[in-house]
């Protein structure tokens, strides 16, 4: 591999230019109408409003996410005032006040279009509401994420073989058509969702350490461990399952892979168990090599999939650049080797020659192979934050000294990819 495209230092002189000078004031400007305080419908790439598109929460939840880690790190009143108008949404029309949780989507008035328990959905508005705390000290904030948590242990922990179902439906009875997407199997458990509830139980530990978060926290990073990694063909996570943790099918999603790597580390370092985090470091290593021999692309980038013959889908989603930046930094401050540095770097560099939007601001969703902005839904749309923000504050941690300690990632590359808001409607995963 070539050797690192930047110093540490300046890498992430270049992350918090583009976190401060690009990304927070976009979101801070485009995300909310400035009359009404609802959350925006789609934002073109030439910055053309349509209002007539469902609201999901995950995104409002991401939105409040990022507001809050930008917030933590440095209180500017305007990232206090987005994250503001967030939290009113999220706590607000998305709040379920009747069988508690929050609804899929909204429509432009703030009815429910969808108001099924997706529990991906669940799980970052967890992580919002905590990341909250951190931020301001709004116990109102906390007391919601831990009815969140409740609920998620009442209606959605699967008391068998572990882990949590996919979806719910608005009472939090079962439902035939659990998918988060139509491009996902609709099956019981998937990778997606059980990692991002072990994001938010980590942050959701650090805002409330109590032991029943903590125990639920080592219980699904255990079962993660045991059954969503394996070592068929090599390293990674399979991504959906029956009830009782059998694969369904054999594709390799390289962009879940790498943040995964990280997301697994973090949660481990959270609960400070040494043997623990002895075998995730080991586990989240292997993942990451995994990602570097077979997802990388020749100019540093992250391919989307594939299977065990080899990439499949070749194009460049946002998203998994993002998370690249952050997984090979913390790989290397878990390994010290420079080939992992080198790897966050080159990925970078492909971001700020490629997924940059040099016109009008903020990033590209999807780029093919040879660097083509691909159409979405006949409209060109900007996605909108959290893996962007998340993975940008991550990195930038990461780059404190490469890392705390306990490899910690420190934060502007967390927000590149904990921010990326617009999964959901999109059809943007993260």
């Amino acid at each position: 591999m070539l050797p690192p495209s930047y110093s540490l230092s300046e890498l992430r002189a270049r992350a918090e230019a583009e976190l401060n000078g690009d990304i927070l004031p976009f979101w801070a400007k485009h995300a909310f109408d400035p009359v009404t305080g609802r959350m925006a419908g789609v934002v073109t790439n030439d910055l053309r409003k349509f209002d007539d598109v469902p609201r999901h929460v995950v995104i409002c939840a991401r939105i409040l996410w990022t507001y809050a880690a930008a917030a933590h790190l440095d209180p500017k009143p305007l990232w206090l005032e987005t994250g503001r108008k967030a939290l009113a949404q999220l706590t607000g029309p998305f709040w379920d006040k009747a069988n508690g949780g929050v609804f899929w989507s909204l429509d432009a008035e703030g009815k429910p279009v969808s108001d099924r328990k997706q529990v991906y959905a669940q799980a970052f508005s967890i992580y919002a509401l905590a990341e909250w705390f951190l931020a301001t000290g709004d116990k109102v904030a906390l007391e919601k994420a831990k009815e969140l948590f409740e609920a998620l242990e009442r209606h959605a922990s699967e008391p068998v073989h572990g882990g949590y179902i996919e979806a719910l439906s608005a009472t939090w009875s079962q439902l035939e058509d659990m998918r988060l997407s139509d491009k996902d199997l609709n099956s019981p458990k998937s990778m997606n969702t059980v990692l991002h509830v072990m994001e938010a139980y980590t942050t959701l530990l650090q805002a409330w350490p109590d032991a029943r978060v903590r125990k639920s926290l080592r219980d699904l990073l255990v079962v993660i461990l045991d059954h969503v990694v394996t070592n068929k063909p090599y390293a990674r996570c399979a991504l959906f399952f029956s009830i009782d943790w059998s694969s369904l099918n054999d594709m390799i999603s390289y962009g879940h892979d790498i943040e995964a790597s990280w997301l697994l580390w973090e949660a481990a370092a959270a609960l400070g168990e040494p043997a623990l985090m002895q075998r995730t470091k080991r586990v989240a290593l292997e993942i990451a090599d995994g990602v570097l021999a077979h997802g990388i692309d020749g100019d540093g980038s992250v391919c989307y999939d594939g299977n065990a013959s080899g990439v499949l889908n070749s194009d460049k989603n946002w998203w998994p650049q993002a998370e690249a930046v952050v997984g090979f930094l913390n790989a290397h401050s878990l390994s010290g080797e420079s080939y992992h540095l080198a790897a966050a770097t080159h990925a970078w560099r492909f971001i700020e020659n490629h997924v940059i939007d040099r016109k009008y601001g903020e990033w590209f969703a999807t780029l093919d192979r040879a660097g083509k902005l691909r159409e979405l839904r006949a409209l060109r749309v900007k996605k909108i934050v959290n893996p962007s923000f998340r993975d940008l504050a991550s990195s930038c941690e990461n780059l404190d000294g490469c890392i705390s300690p306990r490899g910690k990632l420190p934060s502007v590359f967390s927000f590149y990819t904990s921010s990326g808001w617009g999964e959901a409607p999109l059809g943007v995963r993260s």
